[in-house]
């Protein structure tokens, strides 16, 4: 199949990691894949062109823009596609709009967030438009659909969840020598329990919560220390919430690192107590790590940590809950041990890139004339008698 990924951009965050994730499986199983950018190609493109997937954009300029509609056009038509995948609205009423009279077999959309914004807003008038010659709406998580369907953003009948997958083989299960080798670098206790959390300092993952929730844990005669991975806006303020609750000593903000995986392999309990998500891709991480889970209950994070089963689920902003789930845990390894066992073992059967891919494959099958499907097929099993 002749596959094209439709962005905003390949600037460094999640969404655009995961298509250029999902474009590499896919071309890994044979089938030609492209991803045009609608502005810019971002800091990502490079990887994604070192790696043989095709990358282009159509260098939009803010407000409408019909030179940049007629690129996109040439961009995805010239070659033909008999998938189009856009990523979140925007890039989806564009690539409807620049592909019109030219549709490709599949026409489909993946929403990777909740929709924060007003869903009455113009943007999301375009895209409800664009999804009337859409094929599928696709929403990362169960929450995300149930919002979208119950407020009339995406038809019941075109709704399909297909969660977000990780390249599991990039983590490994928690290890004491590398926790102990982190504490040792960070200058941090040796003894006690090592929480973290990895995401950008913002308002929406309200880590101030944590060092709060900290406090209490410490004030209780529970031995604990915290790391935070990730930076924002908020770094300067949590650094000053830091000296004033006195937690120098038991705090590390490492900004943002390229080694979250061994990073995530030192800890003893992950933590997310956002006030908002989606399908959140560094629950996913966690519990790939072996991790026992705190998280918030918002958006998506139940579909991922099973309360009692995998970690702990507690309410939004309630830090009481917060440090009674973390005394919890600090003060018993087993059910660290336990829970963090069968987050890995969920992520091993749902939160792996290749189920994503499978999925998504699934979909298109649905759409994709048998013959398009087999030539794919048959372009796999050629690369593999090369290899």
């Amino acid at each position: 199949m002749k596959i094209v990924h439709v962005v905003e951009s390949l600037d460094i965050g999640g969404l655009e990691n995961v298509v250029i994730a999902l474009a590499r499986a896919q071309r890994a199983r044979g089938h030609e894949v492209r991803i045009v950018c609608l502005w810019h190609p971002g800091a990502l493109a490079a990887s994604a062109s070192g790696e043989g997937i095709a990358v282009s954009s159509a260098d939009k300029r803010p407000g409408f823009d019909l030179r940049a509609l007629r690129r996109l056009r040439g961009k995805i038509c010239d070659d033909g596609a008999d998938v189009l995948h856009s990523h979140n609205p925007m890039a989806h009423y564009y690539a409807v709009a620049a592909t019109l009279g030219r549709r490709a077999a599949c026409v489909l959309n993946t929403r990777h967030g909740m929709g924060s914004g007003r869903l009455d807003a113009r943007r999301e008038r375009l895209y409800r438009f664009a999804l009337r010659a859409s094929d599928f709406g696709v929403s990362v998580c169960e929450a995300a659909q149930e919002r979208f369907v119950a407020h009339g953003v995406i038809p019941a009948d075109q709704a399909v969840v297909v969660p977000n997958g990780i390249d599991l083989a990039r983590f490994q299960p928690r290890d004491e020598i590398a926790s102990a080798r982190l504490r040792h670098e960070l200058g941090l206790p040796a003894g006690g329990t090592l929480f973290g959390t990895v995401g950008r300092l913002n308002e929406a993952k309200q880590q101030h919560l944590l060092l709060k929730a900290l406090r209490q844990l410490l004030d209780g005669g529970v031995a604990a220390s915290l790391v935070m991975v990730g930076d924002g806006e908020l770094r300067g303020a949590l650094e000053a919430e830091c000296r004033r609750l006195g937690l120098e000593p038991h705090v590390r903000l490492l900004g943002a690192r390229s080694d979250v995986p061994d990073l995530l392999a030192a800890m003893d309990v992950f933590m997310l107590p956002s006030r908002t998500e989606g399908y959140s891709l560094a629950l996913v991480e966690a519990s790939a790590a072996g991790l026992p889970i705190i998280a918030s209950d918002v958006g998506g994070n139940r579909e991922i940590v099973k309360d009692g089963l995998t970690g702990v689920i507690v309410p939004s902003g309630d830090v009481g809950r917060l440090a009674a789930a973390m005394k919890a845990l600090a003060q018993d390894a087993g059910w660290r041990a336990a829970l963090g066992g069968q987050g890995r073992a969920w992520a091993v059967r749902e939160g792996s890139l290749d189920a994503m891919c499978e999925r998504y494959m699934a979909l298109y099958a649905r759409r994709v004339p048998v013959e398009t499907q087999a030539a794919g097929g048959a372009l796999q099993r050629a690369a593999n008698r090369r290899s």
